[in-house]
């Protein structure tokens, strides 16, 4: 049996490096750099590699730096960044977790609900997970949830900014493959959709199927809560919206291209941050501290 290459054990070892740097907590960005710039010295070094080539390095970055279409995958952070502080999420989560709270494994539901809406407004599925699973973590296993319906709940649903627009990664897709962003997050739609509501019809099988995975909230809560439900709804869904609308309809219609978009909405996210205190209702210790 022939030995491989030398150059593709290198390319094996530089893909085992970057690995190894991931799983020991290195930022990704220095994780990437130090491997490539590592492996490609060595390359160079075993003459696998031309030493002009490397000067193609500069020219590359630069490009990256002004490509006017990537400009979006910042803009789009900041939003979602701007909307985690603003607190939206957690009243959207707080009021959809009553709102189906009477069926079993509405909880479940409404973070399935929450995650697409939040994938609609952010695009970036760390900001989602992390904030759906610290808020509703806790309040899903005070409720009796099962821990492996939790888990996989809170990542499916989180991972829904991968497809439903605005998504960074088919920002970063359009970019390689030269094919138009905005065409890219029209043809998302429907399969994010559809992605969803299969979300949401398996997590209401499983729930009927077996009820003690996913029990309902009490009724004495629900009942409490219907008193202001309109209202509470309102002010949890308005803001996020106007936001979705004004940055996913300006890309539809064709008013903007996606970089432009990105910019509407992270003035609109700041401005949601900032004016919080005025829309957001008194947090709820209904759902929260049951």
């Amino acid at each position: 049996m022939s030995a491989l290459p030398l150059d593709q054990v290198l390319a094996a070892f530089m893909f085992a490096g970057m690995i190894a740097f991931l799983f020991l907590g290195f930022p990704v960005a220095f994780s990437l750099t130090f491997t490539g710039l590592l492996f490609g010295g060595l390359g160079v070094a075993f003459g696998f590699i031309r030493a002009d080539f490397m000067n193609i390095l500069p020219i590359r970055i630069w490009g990256t730096m002004t490509n006017f279409t990537l400009l979006a995958v910042p803009l789009f952070v900041f939003m979602g960044v701007a909307l985690e502080k603003s607190g939206i999420a957690e009243e959207l989560l707080e009021t959809m977790a009553l709102l189906f709270g009477h069926l079993r494994g509405g909880i479940a539901i409404s973070v399935v609900v929450v995650g697409a809406i939040l994938a609609a407004s952010t695009g970036i599925v760390g900001a989602s997970v992390i904030t759906m699973g610290m808020i509703s973590l806790p309040t899903m296993l005070r409720r009796g949830y099962d821990k492996e319906l939790i888990c996989g709940t809170i990542c499916a649903a989180g991972t829904l900014g991968q497809i439903i627009p605005p998504s960074i990664i088919l920002i970063l897709m359009g970019d390689i493959m030269g094919v138009s962003v905005g065409d890219l997050y029209i043809g998302a739609v429907v399969p994010g959709l559809v992605l969803v509501v299969l979300y949401i019809v398996y997590l209401a099988v499983i729930s009927w199927w077996k009820p003690q995975l996913a029990p309902a909230i009490d009724a004495a809560e629900i009942a409490a809560f219907r008193a202001d439900a309109a209202k509470r709804v309102g002010l949890a869904l308005l803001p996020a919206f106007v936001l979705i609308v004004g940055v996913l309809g300006s890309i539809f219609v064709g008013v903007a291209s996606p970089t432009e978009a990105a910019s509407v909405g992270a003035a609109g996210g700041l401005i949601l941050t900032m004016s919080s205190s005025w829309w957001a209702p008194t947090a709820s210790a209904s759902c929260s501290a049951a």
